[in-house]
């Protein structure tokens, strides 16, 4: 059973030049349908990234930042358990 996606035209668009290059490639003529049902399988494969792609962007620190942000970090020589931080949080 077919069901209609609606779609922009420059997803449509992009969609279409990858049926073109995929039969370059190839010599196989694929559908649509066919491209859309294995870009799903492979984000189901990799369901994390796909779910990450939906967050909203963070911009990234610079190494420098970073490095900065580390080197104020200090070792108490105290090692903190989970029940220390909830002791700490809820009382």
């Amino acid at each position: 059973m077919a069901t209609s996606v609606k779609m922009d035209d420059d997803t449509k668009s992009r969609i279409e030049r990858l049926q073109a290059e995929i039969r370059l490639e190839t010599g196989t003529r694929v559908t649509q349908q066919e491209i859309l049902a294995r870009l799903v399988e492979r984000a189901i494969e990799s369901k994390a990234d796909l779910i990450n792609s939906f967050r909203k962007e963070r911009v990234p620190l610079a190494d420098s930042d970073r490095e900065r942000f580390h080197d104020g970090m200090v070792s108490s020589g105290v090692t903190t358990t989970e029940d220390d931080i909830d002791d700490v949080l809820y009382g």
